[in-house]
């Protein structure tokens, strides 16, 4: 049984990978505006921001852009679903004599590995603006590890957010949810700028605390607050990932079951 279900994940993972490779500027487009952003806010709005203690607006900028790209990646999972869904392939899939949790597992695989070439990639654009990390290869391997787990836990709420809207035109209403959850966060400023009750809601943002603790693990500046949010990003930072996917794994998984009901 276990090998059936593993041998039929790793054919749903090839079909997504085979997809991506005959459209290779899907990718492209999808680095295109985390690039975009970092090149907005570090050249043409940077010089204004002042880090607190010192250092360059950059190497604070850097960290949290990646944790932003890692959430925001959950849009092209959506899309990815909604569009199998209407074409009737889940309905076939469902049909064929596969484990059933083939299909969501196929998924995320795929979209991990992405999410694992789209991570690099921002990397090597934060080195070449400059960007470095100060506490050693662990800690910044640590700091990755951090990074793609927010990703698998955005990825399963895109998967049951992609169920739940049925359409790849209602994935755009989703997406005007998503926004203010990454720009309300610590990813470009500091939450103790904000007023008192928005700056609370941004610390205890699961991207301030995924920004926050790599900021702290690549040795970068940072906004040191004396919140408990502030002071245990790291342990947040793992917490909140894993609290998501308690929540949405389940959720995506019965949604799924349900689909022909």
């Amino acid at each position: 049984m276990t090998n059936w279900v593993l041998t039929d994940s790793w054919t749903m993972t090839r079909r997504g990978l085979a997809h991506r490779a005959r459209r290779p500027g899907q990718m492209f487009v999808g680095l295109a505006f985390p690039v975009m952003m970092v090149l907005i806010f570090a050249y043409f709005l940077g010089g204004g921001m002042r880090v607190a203690g010192g250092g360059d607006y950059k190497d604070f900028l850097i960290p949290g852009m990646l944790a932003l790209t890692m959430a925001f990646g959950l849009e092209s999972t959506m899309v990815a679903l909604t569009q199998d869904l209407n074409r009737g392939v889940i309905d076939r899939f469902r049909a064929m004599p596969m484990a059933p949790s083939a299909v969501l597992v196929g998924r995320s695989v795929d979209d991990m590995l992405e999410s694992a070439a789209s991570l690099l990639a921002m990397v090597g654009v934060g080195l070449l603006m400059g960007w470095r990390w100060h506490n050693g290869f662990g800690e910044a391997l640590y700091a990755l590890g951090l990074l793609l787990l927010l990703r698998f836990a955005m990825l399963w709420i895109g998967i049951y957010l992609g169920m739940v809207a049925g359409k790849p035109e209602l994935v755009q209403a989703v997406q005007i949810l998503i926004w203010p959850i990454g720009f309300l966060s610590n990813v470009f400023t500091s939450a103790e700028s904000m007023p008192g009750w928005l700056g609370a809601i941004a610390e205890w943002n699961p991207m301030s605390a995924t920004a926050t603790a790599v900021r702290e693990l690549f040795g970068n500046p940072g906004w040191n607050g004396t919140t408990w949010a502030a002071t245990h990003a790291q342990l947040l930072a793992v917490a909140w990932p894993v609290a998501l996917l308690a929540v949405f794994g389940p959720l995506a998984v019965r949604r799924y079951r349900g689909l022909s009901h």
